[in-house]
């Protein structure tokens, strides 16, 4: 048993019949414009990302920003 109760013998007899239906140039066609437009899909979605981010990004790994300051001494009260 295949998928859902079709056999895989089903499944390759209703692929002939498309491909018999459209020929091979139309759904060559069919299949490079839906890949063409899941590009673009993801193209605008990676932008989206890019504009959510800062424009500075800041490097990445263990660094530590030390400034040196003057520790003063408490006054004391007497």
């Amino acid at each position: 048993m295949g998928i859902g109760g079709i056999s895989i013998w089903q499944l390759l007899i209703i692929l002939l019949i498309i491909v018999m239906l459209f020929g091979t140039k139309r759904l060559k066609g069919l299949g490079s414009d839906l890949g063409d437009a899941i590009k673009g899909f993801r193209k605008s979605m990676n932008q989206g990302e890019e504009e959510s981010k800062p424009a500075v990004e800041e490097p990445k790994g263990q660094t530590y920003q030390a400034e040196v300051r003057k520790v003063e001494e408490p006054v004391k009260k007497d």
